[in-house]
């Protein structure tokens, strides 16, 4: 609930503030032009008044401002709050404005935090608690208080130099503020998996460049608009960072590995789109090539397939899903805004075999497929820019 007369947003972090000192104030500089360029995105009328370790978001739309801030990765939570000034009746006075615009049943709780040096205020959070809770209680017509398990909680954040009164604690996406990482490149198929696997670095400051392979033939119906759709939602989450999709030709690859692969088919596809993403990091600085596998998922993903398709390349291949459950995904998709646009037939599963391998050997791979330097040569040179 956004309290009537809302007119600041209080952002919270967290890995932030266990760094030293000078990372900590370079991450919060990341983190403020993020969120200066999440609000501008969106057209929302927010001042940033950026103190120590204290930001608060100045706007006459909070919660528009909320919204866009707990969408900016590096922040843990935010509150729509009324700002007043840190006396004992200013604040019971926000605390009864709040309580009257509220609409609960059964037992509240005041929980108040006093910030600053001892001396600040003439009083102590239990008195904000004790004194603000007695105001309310004399506002309700029909008032009960539970402290260990309320229906409403109405917190107090208390300041040396400003209070603020509000209702919610909404949930961030956590992390590290976008930026403050290298860059990867990010195997994006479209599909469930792997934007959340994109998120998921991004979310630990890593900006990506999103790489998708068009398998032509192969591929379900509107599979690039699908690839294109995905990015553009993840795109909504960096708005001052670049996020072209790269879209790699991958047909005839497709048509050359299916003539002349068997059960191994898959793994050496998936080893030619490590070496183009490969090539594609080193024209763009990026420090590893992130992909949504998961162990055991999938044929190609078992703990020994791995192993084999991952000495196609030199860069680390960073897998956040590595251990997920498909339905933690799914939910994790559907938060995030992706899923919706990824429930076309991905291309890859008329690629695989009947029959594929699970637990292959390098040797045994290497054996059987052609050599892929060429058809990564031909791919890396036909890329394209999707258009976002």
């Amino acid at each position: 609930m956004t309290p009537p007369g809302a007119d600041t947003v209080l952002v919270r972090y967290g890995d932030i503030g266990v760094k030293s000192t000078k990372v900590q104030r370079d991450m919060e500089r990341s983190l403020e032009t993020n969120l200066r360029a999440m609000f501008d995105s969106r057209d929302v009328s927010a001042q940033l008044d950026w103190q120590w370790s204290r930001p608060r978001i100045r706007t006459t739309d909070p919660e528009a401002a909320t919204t866009a801030a707990c969408e900016t990765f590096g922040i843990v939570s935010a509150s729509p709050a009324i700002s007043t000034e840190p006396t004992i009746e200013a604040i019971s006075e926000a605390l009864v404005e709040t309580a009257d615009a509220t609409e609960f049943e059964g037992p509240f709780a005041v929980d108040a935090r006093r910030a600053g040096e001892r001396d600040a205020h003439p009083f102590t959070s239990e008195d904000i608690e004790r004194d603000g809770g007695q105001a309310v209680w004399d506002a309700l017509s029909d008032p009960v208080v539970d402290l260990e398990n309320p229906a409403r909680t109405f917190y107090v954040e208390c300041r040396s130099d400003e209070a603020f009164v509000f209702t919610d604690k909404r949930a961030g996406p956590g992390g590290l503020p976008l930026g403050t990482q290298r860059p990867l490149v990010a195997l994006l198929s479209g599909g469930i998996d792997s934007p959340v696997a994109a998120w998921e670095v991004m979310k630990r400051g890593a900006p990506v460049i999103p790489l998708y392979f068009d398998f032509e033939a192969y591929g379900g119906v509107d599979h690039v608009a699908r690839a294109v759709e995905s990015a553009r939602t993840l795109g909504g989450y960096t708005p001052n960072h670049e996020f072209d999709l790269r879209i790699a030709p991958a047909g005839a690859v497709a048509d050359r590995l299916v003539g002349e692969i068997g059960p191994t088919r898959m793994l050496s596809l998936r080893r030619f789109m490590l070496r183009v993403a490969e090539r594609v990091a080193e024209d763009s600085g990026a420090a590893g090539i992130v992909t949504g596998e998961a162990i055991g998922q999938k044929s190609s993903q078992t703990s020994a397939n791995l192993v084999v398709t991952d000495c196609a390349t030199d860069l680390p291949v960073h897998r956040p899903l590595l251990t997920r459950d498909k339905q933690e995904i799914i939910a994790q998709a559907r938060k995030i805004g992706t899923y919706e646009d990824a429930t076309i037939e991905a291309g890859c599963n008329r690629i695989a075999p009947d029959y594929p391998e699970t637990n292959a050997s390098l040797e045994e791979v290497e054996a059987a497929e052609p050599d892929l330097e060429a058809l990564v040569a031909e791919a890396v040179a036909g890329i394209e820019r999707g258009d976002l």
